[in-house]
């Protein structure tokens, strides 16, 4: 495909799909500025990476065309033909089967409603083969986030369940803080034991996006991390413990989603519909840079468990497939 078969096609099947027209002028107009250019000096920028340095190319539109003079059809298209006459209904549905179970979860041990048997009974009643139970860490004290001491407590306590509940399987978890300097919130010896380590930021939400970068790959790169959880930390619906809207923190998505491809961290597709977490430009982004991901209910009590499907549509929509969410599989991954 040529390169500039590509970009028009590309708007073409934004247009049909009637997204936003900021993106399919984006396109069109990286087509319009390449139409006259030969194919060598496309390739000698593609080379040196500076299709960017044209007017009107950004990396998204750089990347279609440096994978078409590859003799690639560019990853944008790919999804944009993949989900090109789907019924999105049905594709969430059948992500949603797809699903085994849930890496996010709380209880009445940090801000939850309801004890760790209530909302494995739960899980299992809607046909989950298991639920990781995520508790908060110590820093975030308004959300009574465990102690080392209670954390350790939790898993003796998980443990004495799971003969009572198997083969549904209470898998140890926690969603641990990202301290401003990268860093978890809790200790390493004890990350090392559980099932499942969802890194979260929860503080300092405003701070300079290239701190945030730096801190939110730090945490990516530690080798306890299986899932960064609601990246942007946006609020989109009012009410609720959350108060009222929060926008979202400013980063360098390509870099944070680079690390997690990198790092084998899974994006967390947050489900909750006040989060709504990653927004649909930066879920297709790391769907674009490779990353895999996780579709969690960020349940705080036994019915918000069901939660999941407002993940799964927006995952269909954005042209996740099955293959691509580690909780349609086994976990921990091999």
């Amino acid at each position: 495909m040529e390169p500039l078969d590509a970009l028009r096609q590309i708007a073409f099947l934004l247009e049909r799909a009637g997204e936003p027209t900021y993106r399919v002028r984006a396109f069109r107009g990286a087509a319009k500025v390449i139409e006259d250019l030969p194919r060598e000096e496309l390739e000698e920028r593609a080379l040196a990476e500076t299709l960017t340095e044209l007017p009107g190319v950004g990396k998204v539109t750089a990347l279609a065309i440096t994978e078409a003079l590859a003799g690639q059809t560019p990853t944008y298209l790919r999804r944009l033909e993949a989900t090109s006459g789907t019924d999105l209904s049905e594709a969430a549905d059948s992500l949603r089967r797809a699903l085994k179970g849930d890496l996010h979860s709380h209880t009445t041990w940090s801000d939850g409603g309801s004890p760790i048997e209530e909302m494995a009974e739960a899980a299992r009643a809607i046909g989950h083969s298991y639920l990781t139970i995520t508790d908060h860490s110590p820093r975030l004290t308004v959300a009574r986030g465990l102690s080392a001491e209670r954390l350790t407590e939790q898993i003796e306590v998980i443990e004495g369940l799971r003969e009572r509940f198997a083969p549904f399987q209470i898998r140890t978890g926690i969603e641990v803080d990202i301290l401003a300097d990268g860093s978890l919130d809790q200790d390493p010896a004890l990350l090392a034991r559980l099932d499942c380590v969802v890194a979260s930021v929860h503080s300092s939400l405003k701070m300079d996006a290239g701190e945030m970068t730096r801190r939110m790959v730090t945490a990516v790169a530690n080798p306890h991390v299986d899932v960064l959880g609601h990246c942007t930390g946006r609020i989109v619906k009012a009410g609720g413990k959350r108060g009222g809207l929060r926008a979202e923190s400013s980063f360098d998505a390509e870099i944070v989603f680079e690390a997690c491809r990198r790092f084998d961290v899974a994006v967390e597709i947050n489900s909750r519909p006040d989060r709504l977490d990653p927004p649909k430009r930066l879920l297709r982004l790391a769907y674009e840079m490779g990353c895999v991901f996780a579709i969690d209910s960020d349940a705080h009590a036994p019915g918000q468990l069901d939660w999941l499907m407002y993940g799964c549509e927006r995952a269909a929509l954005c042209g996740v497939e099955p293959e691509r969410v580690v909780n349609t599989g086994i976990w921990p991954r091999s």
